[in-house]
């Protein structure tokens, strides 16, 4: 059999690890005596190892994660001591096998959105798929399917991914036909998929989102039933940033606002 033959045959099995590295690692069983087995072992396992890549790439690709927000930048220093013991099994993500929610509360600054992130990319090397989007894009993109009679498929393409972040829920200030597909969204994964949110309002103001009361008790009920609360206290990363850039001293830094409370 020819070289040529034997590599269209790679490539008609797709084993691109094979095509690639073959003359290679036959090169090298030659050299070193390997058995038949050995050199198909060597073969599989580069097979396996670059499918592998390839396929964490892809997660990472299409999660549309910042790719400047990982656990790596994650200043923990300034986590509150609890959410600080929680993140290692967040990164694990036994809440995604238990289909249970994460909620990140906290005043704007208090890095809320670089704590999911972090976990996200840790749930893509994991292989997970995660995506992550801010929520009035994700309410517009429902809005647009819904208007155009294909909500149904929207839903059934986002329910692919494992975990769903959404990120600032409290800055989405919808009309009544937004609030019903972002409610519709947050009902259809209902312990069957993860979410995780991020919001500056507490519950108590979750009738800004989703205006009516009746519809306000029933979305904090699905997303709570099965759910995780991280609290971010302390004072605002940004206003640290800022104030050490213009040279002011700790004390003279501003003071963080009276913490919110998630009840």
């Amino acid at each position: 059999m020819s070289e040529t033959t034997l590599g269209v045959l790679l490539r008609a099995l797709k084993l691109p690890a094979f095509v690639a590295h073959h003359e290679e690692a036959a090169r090298q069983a030659e050299r070193d005596g390997w058995t038949c087995e050995v050199f198909l072992r060597h073969l599989a396992e580069l097979e396996l190892r670059e499918r592998k890549a390839r396929r964490l790439e892809r997660l990472l690709r299409e999660s549309e994660l910042p790719s400047e927000k990982t656990l790596f930048t994650l200043d923990s220093e300034r986590l509150p001591p609890k959410v600080k013991r929680q993140l290692p099994a967040l990164c694990e993500g036994g809440f995604v096998d238990r289909a249970e929610n994460v909620l990140a509360f906290g005043l704007p600054g208090r890095g809320k959105t670089h704590l999911v992130c972090a976990i996200g990319h840790e749930l893509v090397q994991r292989g997970r798929s995660v995506l992550f989007t801010p929520t009035y894009k994700l309410v517009q993109r429902l809005l647009v399917a819904k208007k155009a009679l294909v909500l149904e498929d929207e839903l059934k393409a986002l329910d692919r991914f494992d975990v769903v972040i959404l990120d600032d829920i409290g800055y989405v200030q919808q009309d009544r036909e937004e609030m019903e597909v972002l409610f519709t969204f947050l009902a259809e994964r209902y312990e069957r998929r993860s979410v995780a949110i991020t919001s500056n309002l507490v519950f108590s103001q979750w009738d800004r989102i989703f205006k009516d009361p009746l519809t306000t008790a029933a979305a904090i009920d699905r997303v709570v039933h099965h759910a995780l609360i991280l609290e971010l206290t302390g004072k605002s990363k940004r206003a640290d940033d800022a104030a050490s850039r213009d040279g002011l001293p700790p004390d003279a830094r501003p003071r963080a606002p009276d913490q919110l409370e998630v009840t």
